[in-house]
């Protein structure tokens, strides 16, 4: 059935990437950039200066704009400020900066809990923290793994129950899986971390739970308010904004208690630092040590503006370089806009491909149950072969385990690898039908 599809022909005029004739469908890893936020960047060097940092006018006006961007992104998903948002490089290092600002809270005998779906960022520092860090200060501290179906694709509730108890302090899940496709029942999730009973700091009881919201946030509408959960990170480099900005979110009460992850510059409290003492910067600041990455601030969050805009009406400008402060009913309608659109696109992938019997297709099988990636195996030729041949057609994918090693593990897959497609909005029917039978020539 035919969803709702967005005016691609009038957004693929703004992406260069596209207008060279690129057929883009490597989306999951980064996304391109449209010309007004390559104008906008040209637009502020003009003005460009440090923020926080000068009584200059181009410093304030900078430093406005900066801070403004804050607004926007908690704006985005539903947060109560901007003293819930907290910016890095990367969700990898947005969810590093959640392990090591909680580290002094572990004690001996807690566990962590998280999933065989999940993307390296989401595994690797609990393991990190369990094995490597808090041994060497005597405390001893359990990851547990939840399996999920092989067949559907589909996380195992039932088995996470199992492993969440009075001593889960936090739970780690993806809201979208970067191999698999699969969208998790965030809910869902939040009653079991809910029902732990895990006694924190304040005296609440129940695990904290972070979402990895890499393949959500940009393809989703979030409301974190509405979702309850404790912290969320995402890359802006997934949402058409260039590299090198990533976000958390988290509740306001945690960031007030919690260590910082960065200690230097800006984080500390003007004039406040002594022999005897050093006081922290408010919020947001109080995590955001040194100079920050001011011009990839503005441009993302301007990304959000203008990924809005795109998908209400691209011939008409509402939120792009305004001061009009985000409709949460916009961002809803935007934002399922674009689900139903990647709905299409990959409802489409997956009959395509499905028509290959050699192909191994991985995740839920309805397209109202995934994101707009698919990755698969062939019985006969190798992901990187296939990868490389749909190269030489024009059609970008990529092969590799996606940084998703425990489920390409899970699997039994040898090498731990598969080849994947994702699509995007600026993304049509016709990109999609090209890469996929380009895929069906390859095997």
């Amino acid at each position: 059935m035919l969803l709702y599809m967005m005016d691609t022909k009038k957004i693929r005029k703004f992406f260069p990437a596209i207008k060279a004739g690129r057929i883009v469908s490597n989306n999951a890893a980064s996304t391109q950039i449209p010309i007004q936020l390559l104008d906008l960047q040209k637009k502020l060097a003009v003005q460009y200066d440090n923020v926080h940092r000068g009584q200059s006018e181009s410093s304030l006006l900078t430093t406005k704009e900066f801070e403004a961007s804050y607004d926007t992104i908690a704006q985005f998903i539903g947060a109560p400020s901007r003293k819930n948002i907290i910016l890095y490089r990367n969700t990898t290092e947005a969810i590093n900066s959640v392990m090591y600002s909680l580290l002094t809270e572990f004690k001996d005998g807690d566990n962590v809990v998280t999933t065989f779906m999940e993307h390296n960022s989401n595994y690797v520092p609990w393991y990190g923290l369990c094995q490597e860090i808090l041994p060497k200060l005597g405390i001893n501290v359990e990851y547990r793994i939840v399996k999920f179906d092989k067949e559907t694709g589909l996380l195992d509730l039932e088995h996470m129950k199992s492993l969440v108890d009075k001593k889960t302090k936090l739970v780690c899940c993806t809201g979208a899986s970067n191999f698999l496709g699969t969208i998790n029942p965030i809910k869902k999730i939040k009653e079991i971390a809910d029902a732990g009973g895990y006694v924190q700091p304040d005296g609440e009881k129940r695990a904290y739970l972070l979402i990895d919201g890499a393949q959500l946030v940009p393809n989703s509408f979030v409301d974190v308010n509405e979702l309850g959960i404790d912290f969320l990170a995402w890359s802006f480099h997934k949402m058409m904004a260039p590299f090198g900005v990533g976000v958390l979110y988290a509740k306001e009460k945690l960031l007030e208690k919690m260590k910082p992850f960065l200690y230097g510059g800006d984080m500390i409290a003007e004039g406040k630092v002594s022999p005897e003492k050093v006081e922290y910067n408010s919020l947001p600041w109080k995590f955001t040590a040194g100079t920050p990455n001011i011009l990839g601030t503005i441009l993302s969050a301007q990304a959000i503006r203008l990924l809005i805009d795109f998908a209400l009406n691209p011939r008409k400008r509402k939120y792009f370089l305004s001061d009009n402060p985000l409709d949460a009913s916009d961002v809803k309608k935007a934002m399922d806009n674009i689900k139903s659109h990647e709905q299409t696109l990959i409802g489409e992938a997956l009959k395509i491909l499905g028509s290959a019997p050699s192909l191994k297709i991985y995740g839920p099988k309805d397209p109202a149950g995934r994101t707009s990636l698919v990755a698969f195996t062939c019985e006969n030729v190798s992901p990187f072969k296939i990868a490389e041949g749909l190269n030489k057609f024009g059609v970008e994918s990529r092969a590799g385990c996606h940084c998703a090693t425990l489920a390409h593990y899970y699997y039994g897959l040898n090498p731990p690898a598969s080849c994947r497609l994702s699509f995007y909005v600026y993304n049509d029917l016709k990109d999609v039908r090209k890469a996929c039978e380009a895929v069906k020539k390859c095997i």
